[in-house]
Formats: C-alpha cells, structure tokens, sequence
C-alpha cells in the first residue's frame, strides 16, 4: 500500500508539473500569437494605404490624359481661326476656345488637389513602411525567442508524460481510475497528506476510527468530504 502511494505522489507531482509547463506554454503561445497579429495588423494597413494610393495615382493619369485632350482641343481651335470667314462663326469658336480653357483650369485644380492627397498618403504610408518594418524585426526576434523556449518546453514535456506513462502502469486501473478523476474534479490534487486527525485537503477532521485506521489497513483510505486519497504525515 505504501508503495501505491509513493507511486500515486510521484504521479502527482510529475501531473503538477505538466500543469505548470502546459500553462506556460499558453502564456508563450499567447504571446507568440499578439506578435503575429499586431504585423498582421500594421501590414493590413500599410497594404490598404498601398491600394488607396495606387488608385489615386490612376485617377491622376486618367486627368492628366483628359488635360492633354482638352489642350489639344483649344489649340486645335485657336489654329482654326485666322480661317474663320463669319462673325457668327468666329463668335462660335471663340466660345469653344473660351469653354475648353475653362474645363482645362477645372481639370488643372483637381490634379493639383490629387496631387496633395497622393503627397499626404505618401508620407502616412512611408510612416507606416517604417513601422511595420520596425514591427517586423521585433517579432521575427522575439519569435525565435518564443519559439526555442516553446520547443524546449516541449522536449521536456514529452520526457515528462513518458514518465507519467510509466508510473501510471505501475498502478492498478482501478486505483489509476479513483486518481484521475479527482485529479481532474479537485485541481489537480488528488492525494493530500493526513495529519493531526485532518485531512489536508479540505481541512476537515476526519472520524477518529478512519484517521487509526490509516495506521494499520493495507488499503488506501479516502477523505469522506472531498474523497481525496490520504496518507500519513507526523502528528
């Protein structure tokens, strides 16, 4: 029976370390996972700034094109009029010429305004080009950081569960049965020492006639409250 309990203490303590490190490995997988999403993030931005900016460059060109054809109108009309014999239509083309250099100024407005926009993107996405290129360079090294711990950790971890795996063969299924439900229902604390007439587990004083029994039965007792399994300690 005394050996069924070491075994079972043991097993305890390898599960309570397994704990630790799976907890640990979230909290660095975690981490991991906020360094990947925040270069996601800023990439996502720069890209956007990259699209909005290659669409404002594409209507430039297209008023630039319709600038170059206006122009060409009012030279086109201008070179018509010393051929010009009528009033009326000498009148006519001066309103076309007059009508064309309009749309030209129009035209000339909104590519100058195109233009401040593209200067403005520009400069937010040269910003923001440096920040995902600062961004990229602390991930990619604490990543690796990450990743060698998170590799480490489950080297360990696989040594550990073959362990386990050992230790729990060396049990009885019944016994292995009792152990891993309260490991799983009480914390992860499945047997607690017995002392001064209590069960340390949940603090109550166990029945005097249990607490003797402890003593001299060659089976392993359970607390009658939280049913975790007892062994001895000193008092």
């Amino acid at each position: 029976m005394q050996d069924k309990l070491k075994i079972l203490k043991n097993l305890q303590d390898l599960d309570q370390e397994l704990n630790d490190v799976r907890r640990q490995l979230a909290v660095l997988e975690s981490e991991a996972g906020e360094l990947t999403a925040e270069r996601v993030r800023v990439e996502g931005m720069v890209a956007t700034l990259g699209d909005d900016l290659a669409r404002l460059e594409g209507e430039l060109a297209e008023l630039d094109c319709a600038l170059s054809i206006e122009q060409d109108n009012v030279v086109k009309a201008e070179g018509r009029l010393p051929a010009i014999k009528t009033q009326k239509e000498y009148v006519a083309v001066l309103k076309e010429i007059d009508t064309a250099k309009k749309v030209n100024k129009e035209i000339q407005d909104r590519i100058k305004n195109k233009n401040e926009e593209i200067a403005a993107l520009a400069a937010e996405k040269a910003e923001k080009d440096a920040e995902l290129a600062a961004v990229s360079a602390r991930t990619a090294e604490r990543s690796a950081v990450i990743q060698a711990q998170i590799d480490e950790i489950k080297a360990n971890t696989s040594a550990r569960e073959a362990q386990r795996k050992e230790l729990f063969g060396q049990i009885p299924p019944a016994l292995g049965k009792r152990y891993q439900v309260l490991i799983e229902r009480r914390n992860g604390v499945a047997v607690v020492l017995a002392q001064k007439g209590a069960c340390t587990g949940c603090n109550m004083l166990l029945p005097p006639q249990l607490y003797n029994n402890l003593y001299t039965t060659r089976e392993i007792l359970s607390c009658p409250l939280c049913n975790r399994l007892l062994y001895l300690g000193e008092g």
